[in-house]
């Protein structure tokens, strides 16, 4: 089996990232042919024809909206992220919007602008006009954190080292997030209930049909009187319409996103930013970095982790001949593919399985080679999507 791989890379990624895929065995770039894998960013997938040499895509940030999840499930791809790699771009920004909102910076700022006059007149006007702008501090405020991933729980750190009060709601939160959040967070038991006590809300979760239209016109008037709604996930889970009658019934302080719209241009006590959330030197490095690594274990070894399709499965190498299943996840797979090893004398040294849903991945290490006539066998099993010998290499 040929050991070299081929990336293609369909936006620009960070170099220091790419630097990870040692050149001796990967070719990499945005004119490959024949990929092994693909790394994106933000290009829109959907419409792409994917070649069938695709093994793995990889996108370098967290949301996964630009890339047809289902049909790469359907052909046995795994599609991988950087979840967490950009929580601290993110959560720094969230500090920022809240600042931005509670001390009316942005109208502060465009009033000094508009100064005119010597030092003098500027004096008189500052000290007239600067009680417009009188904001409050976020100390002893509520924070309400929808989503508790890896960006929720380190905007709860910063805002607990802040003085603030922290409510959390994620009913889907891993038991590895529940350990690392502080107990200090407040659980919320519904958003509603998160939304009455919060004097501060932010948006941590991704844009599935679950999450489209979380905050509606409804919940926008179950939040306190004069709170600051923020949301640095995606635009499509809040609902501008509602957003804008909760500014107009005086519900809402200020509504701080990474989205701009249309129907929030020119809006009093909107505050949009160009989709900065992962935008730094820092973010960007630590996605690529993170979806390399990925990228190169799944496809040396076949092991997989962060990806939002596939079963978390790590297996350390205890032979030099490996074999990678993903099949539907129904009964006797297991049973079907070990079977049909042993009739063809192929002894199993290790053996490990996972499921996630519809998807269920396996990994087998034997002590001889697997021919290519067997391999083709078990791929022909009613179920298996996928199925790749991964022999070890000493160059890699």
């Amino acid at each position: 089996m040929d050991n070299h791989y081929r990336i293609l890379t369909l936006n620009k990624i960070s170099a220091s990232g790419l630097k990870r895929f040692p050149a001796s065995a990967y070719t990499v770039g945005a004119d490959v042919t024949d990929p092994d894998a693909i790394l994106v960013r933000s290009q829109v997938m959907h419409d792409m024809e994917i070649p069938a040499s695709v093994k793995a895509i990889a996108r370098a940030g967290a949301g996964t909206n630009n890339v047809p999840v289902a049909k790469m499930s359907a052909r046995g791809i795994p599609v991988f992220n950087a979840a967490g790699a950009n929580a601290n771009a993110v959560n720094e920004l969230v500090v920022a919007g809240m600042l931005l909102a509670a001390r009316n910076i942005i109208p502060a700022l465009q009033f000094v602008a508009g100064l005119q006059g010597d030092d003098a007149v500027m004096h008189k006007l500052v000290e007239d006009g600067k009680k417009h702008y009188a904001g409050f501090e976020l100390k002893g405020r509520t924070l309400g954190i929808i989503g508790l991933g890896a960006i929720g729980r380190m905007v709860a750190d910063t805002a607990l080292k802040l003085g603030m009060h922290v409510y959390g709601f994620d009913p889907e939160i891993t038991v590895e997030g529940a350990w690392s959040l502080s107990s200090q967070v407040k659980k919320a038991q519904s958003v509603e209930e998160l939304l009455k006590h919060s004097d501060f809300v932010t948006l941590h979760v991704p844009l599935l049909e679950a999450t489209r239209g979380l905050i509606n016109v409804q919940r926008i008037a179950s939040m306190k009187s004069g709170s600051v709604l923020l949301n640095f996930s995606r635009d499509a889970i809040v609902e501008n319409d509602a957003v804008l009658a909760g500014l107009a019934a005086k519900r809402l302080r200020a509504y701080v996103c990474d989205f701009p719209a249309q129907k929030l241009q020119g809006q009093t006590n909107v505050l949009t930013l160009p989709h900065l959330g992962a935008s730094t030197e820092e973010a960007e490095d630590n996605c690529a970095s993170m979806v390399v690594d990925q990228v190169r274990e799944y496809l040396e070894h076949g092991n997989i982790t962060n990806t939002v399709n596939f079963p978390t499965l790590v297996m350390p190498r205890e032979s030099t001949h490996r074999l990678a299943v993903a099949n539907a996840n129904v009964p006797n797979m297991l049973g079907q593919i070990s079977t049909t090893l042993a009739a063809a004398g192929i002894n199993i040294h290790t053996m490990m399985n996972k499921s996630r849903g519809e998807m269920a991945y396996t990994l087998v290490d034997t002590d001889s080679c697997v021919p290519d006539a067997l391999i083709a066998q078990i791929a022909a099993i009613e179920g298996v999507l996928m199925v790749r010998s991964l022999p070890f290499s000493s160059v890699l």
